[in-house]
């Protein structure tokens, strides 16, 4: 008998060492996201990368906001982003946390770190400190005040929290090796002036920890066995480790750094969506056109689709890029077999059957899913007046157009055949009416073999039809050009947006609902907008055109 043999990735083979060799008893991670912005596709990866190995090991998973920094910090990120978090469906039960609730703790390890001679407070202003760190070849010049006594740290820490300094007129330092060729070892700054009101604190603290001294600390006080990172903070793992190495935390956590992910010909840069948020740009950080969770929200991407992509991109040590496609892609393969497939017409044009009676309506049997038989069937009303795409109907056509033009057969999707006769122009020359004829003979499912159609179209019943506003989107930037000018600015696409304001639907969308999704035929999947949609008016956001020429590499 085979057994099946189960491939993990390098995180997981770490953790089954230390379970193995008894390090740790369980497993217990956290996601440790700083509230000044709304969180993106990358760290979609993160959350569900820690709470997956939570899950796998039976072990715990932690929320806790790194807000450290209340510069930049806002009420409205904690909620968008626990938000998020709950809907790409990781769960941290009662286990909420914030790094200001260790605010207290945090002071008692810094004056313990004084007390062993290991943190000095510092006089050198930031750009000293700067100048006296050295470089990657050259090792770093202590700071005069590196010296001083454990009574005069304790004094000078103590009137800092009080008070008494300016901000950047004194911060606390780790006093570890300014000869190491490693720069955060080089007496990193662990605390620092700052008299600015915290969103959890108020005006309690006007001294702050900085990251690097926070982090380790919240990781053990609450019992973190893999703190989970990326890779730019490799560099920053020696002083993680020294900092719960001397503050004697009996189970120290580990942490380990995998690749983040990024995604080609997007905007994920906080500073760059603020800017596009202020100058109108965008209509807020869930702007359909963004990659902010929020925003892959509100355009219709499902949880099961981001968590089907971050499988797909895998975990590994190595930087790369993936193609937004492959998002698409994922979107795709979740809502073909799950959404029923629904008549809209985005540029509508009327088509009269002339030999229908003009009284007479009667309702045709349509499948919701061709693909999905459990999602049942519909019936539509067909009438004498339809709407009809545009684009289905051409006065002269080139070869191999097998849509609607005079002398032309074609089949009404769930309907009949009808054959154009003529059309109507207006004073400008634009078509405005197509008249037809249809053979009672064809209906759909009658099992009429007479003759065939190359060409089926979709249409709307014109006295039954809903209205709605739809949005068609494209990438914001223009991926022919990139991401950056040289100067650092956004390559905007000015055709980011096309909005239709008056679309026909066929009479199967009411009670739609904000996030509900389906498939218009033939035009994409489009999903009810969360934010601008009213009872009185419709709005769809297009969130992927229904072919791509994207394909799954082969294994």
């Amino acid at each position: 008998m085979e057994t099946e043999v189960i491939s993990k990735n390098f995180i997981e083979q770490m953790i089954d060492k230390d379970l193995a060799e008894g390090v740790y008893e369980t497993v217990h991670t956290r996601f440790p996201p700083e509230p000044n912005g709304y969180l993106h596709i990358g760290h979609a990866k993160a959350i569900l990368l820690n709470y997956g190995l939570a899950q796998k090991y039976n072990g715990k998973f932690n929320m806790r906001f790194d807000d450290t920094n209340p510069t930049k910090e806002k009420v409205e990120f904690v909620e968008s982003i626990k938000a998020d978090i709950k809907w790409l469906g990781a769960d941290w039960e009662d286990r909420l946390f914030f790094a200001s609730d260790y605010f207290e703790a945090m002071y008692e390890a810094a004056v313990k770190l004084i007390k062993k001679g290991k943190a000095f407070v510092c006089d050198l202003t930031a750009e000293e400190i700067r100048s006296y760190r050295g470089t990657l070849t050259e090792p770093g010049k202590e700071s005069p005040y590196r010296n001083r006594s454990v009574e005069e740290n304790l004094e000078l820490f103590e009137a800092m929290r009080a008070g008494k300094y300016a901000d950047g007129e004194k911060v606390l330092r780790a006093k570890i090796d300014m000869a190491s060729p490693n720069i955060n070892m080089r007496d990193p700054v662990i605390y620092r002036v700052a008299h600015i009101s915290h969103h959890n604190t108020g005006d309690k603290w006007c001294i702050y920890p900085m990251y690097d001294f926070a982090h380790p600390i919240e990781d053990a006080i609450e019992g973190i066995t893999h703190s989970i990172c990326t890779l730019e903070f490799e560099d920053h793992r020696p002083l993680y480790d020294w900092v719960v190495r001397e503050l004697e935390y009996p189970v120290p956590p580990r942490q380990i750094e995998f690749a983040k992910l990024y995604l080609t010909n997007v905007v994920t840069g906080k500073r760059y969506i603020k800017k596009l948020v202020e100058e109108g740009i965008v209509d807020g950080w869930d702007d359909p056109r963004l990659v902010s969770i929020a925003a892959l929200r509100r355009r219709g991407f499902t949880p099961e689709s981001i968590r089907m992509f971050v499988d797909l991109c895998g975990i590994s040590k190595s930087q790369s890029s993936v193609d937004y496609a492959m998002l698409e892609y994922c979107i795709r393969e979740d809502l073909k077999l799950k959404k029923p497939r629904l008549m809209a017409v985005l540029d509508p044009i009327k088509l009269i059957i002339d030999n229908y009676p003009e009284d007479q309506v009667e309702y045709l049997d349509a499948a919701n899913n061709l693909e999905n038989e459990d999602l049942g069937s519909r019936k539509i009303p067909f009438c004498r007046e339809l709407y009809i795409e545009r684009e289905d109907f051409m006065e002269e056509p080139p070869k191999k157009y097998f849509r609607l033009f005079p002398g032309n057969e074609v089949r009404l999707m769930h309907a009949y055949f009808v054959k154009c006769e003529s059309f109507v122009k207006d004073e400008n020359g634009r078509i405005t009416e197509i008249h037809c004829t249809y053979d009672p003979e064809t209906k759909a499912g009658s099992g009429f073999t007479g003759r065939k159609v190359k060409g089926t179209i979709h249409w709307v019943p014109a006295p039954y039809a809903m209205t709605a506003q739809v949005r068609l989107y494209e990438n914001i930037i223009d991926e022919e050009k990139g991401v950056y000018n040289e100067d650092g600015s956004l390559n905007l696409n000015p055709n980011s947006l096309t909005v239709v304001e008056q679309a026909y639907l066929e009479p199967g969308f009411e009670g739609a609902k904000p996030y509900d999704s389906c498939q218009f035929v033939r035009n994409g999947f489009f999903c009810v907008d969360a934010k601008d949609s009213t009872e009185d008016k419709l709005v769809f956001n297009r969130i992927v055109s229904l072919k791509s020429s994207f394909k799954l590499p082969k294994a």
